[in-house]
């Protein structure tokens, strides 16, 4: 009996011993992450962060190597949600809104004034419940959902004049990301929009092809588009959009689970630490923006009404496409912040 005891201890050992070296071997040299921005913006440097902590947390067995300008997909940071699901992109670290296109649920945030200021945004990004909801429609699009942080406050600029009303929009050709809802503000306000990536969009301000554009005033700072002749600013925060760290499903899958909850904590880490920043840069924006000597117009109140006003017919129709019962409890969590 003890011989043959020691038989099928062996032969289980045999089989035991391929199936771990299948897992350790299963693990990529390297897990592609695709950032619109480099680590220069908050954008990009929360994606550095999070690729830092987990390479470190799991002693390099996790090797995620960012790959900024969305460089994966030549530029076209629409693509990348597509490029995920066909194992070109490992790594997300990105805004929902540029993969509206390929899942248009995911930009259920980005809905104009949904989300006016931050006491409302973090209200609904610390709702567990809502959350949870949204990180369900992630995970049937093909991704793991890890944490949420914040690209920031969509403002708007031009070389025209002052934008104090959306009159003031008309027959402005403005450059958006590739959001059908975006374009289609624009164009109710009677603006020309024109959907490129951010890397043409550059060349496109400065020969003048173009004479607006809308992101944060961190980006307008760190990628110095007052140099591209954009002299007016108007700080409406008519969009802002979070920022998604997820991982490919099949990649995912592969990990231990022990990895997979070094990896999600390492997330959630990078994502406090880069809102973090989006807050300060978000404090100082009006008066470095300012000191370059462009034009900067802050809303008042009465002036924020007419911007709302002008922009329902479109958020009623792309909250009807989007996720009604979704967008129902975002305005909930988010007319509490409004009686508190």
């Amino acid at each position: 009996m003890q011989r043959r005891h020691l038989v099928i201890s062996a032969g289980a050992a045999a089989l035991a011993l391929p199936r771990l070296a299948f897992a350790q071997g299963a693990y990529k040299a390297e897990y592609k992450m695709s950032t619109v921005v480099p680590p220069a913006f908050a954008w990009g440097r929360g994606g550095e962060i999070f690729a830092n902590l987990t390479r470190e947390r799991t002693n390099g067995r996790i090797n995620i190597k960012q790959y900024p300008g969305a460089s994966l997909v030549q530029g076209q940071q629409d693509r990348e949600f597509s490029a995920m699901r066909q194992g070109v992109i490992d790594v997300l670290c990105g805004a929902p809104i540029n993969w509206s296109g390929t899942v248009r649920e995911l930009a259920a945030f980005t809905l104009p004034f949904l989300l006016p200021d931050h006491k409302a945004y973090d209200a609904v990004i610390g709702n567990q419940a809502l959350m949870a909801d949204y990180f369900d429609m992630v995970r049937k699009a093909g991704a793991e959902p890890l944490a949420v942080g914040e690209t920031g406050y969509r403002q708007l600029s031009n070389s025209k004049r002052a934008v104090l009303k959306p009159d003031d929009m008309k027959g402005i050709k403005i450059r958006v990301v590739g959001s059908p809802m975006y374009g289609e503000i624009m164009t109710s306000f009677g603006a020309n929009p024109t959907f490129m990536s951010w890397a043409d969009a550059q060349p496109a301000l400065a020969s003048g092809a173009v004479d607006a554009q809308e992101n944060p005033l961190e980006v307008f700072l760190a990628a110095k588009i007052n140099t591209l002749g954009q002299k007016y600013v108007t700080k409406w925060n008519y969009s802002n959009d979070i920022l998604l760290f997820a991982i490919a499903q099949p990649v995912w899958a592969s990990w231990t689970p022990a990895d997979q909850k070094i990896v999600r904590e390492a997330a959630q880490d990078a994502a406090k630490q880069q809102i973090a920043l989006v807050r300060k840069l978000f404090e100082e924006d009006v008066q470095k923006v300012s000191a370059l000597g462009v034009q900067v117009h802050v809303p008042t109140p009465a002036e924020m009404q007419v911007w709302q006003v002008a922009t329902r017919r479109t958020y009623a129709r792309w909250k009807a496409q989007t996720n009604p019962g979704f967008v129902t409890k975002v305005e909930e969590v988010v007319a509490k912040t409004r009686k508190a």
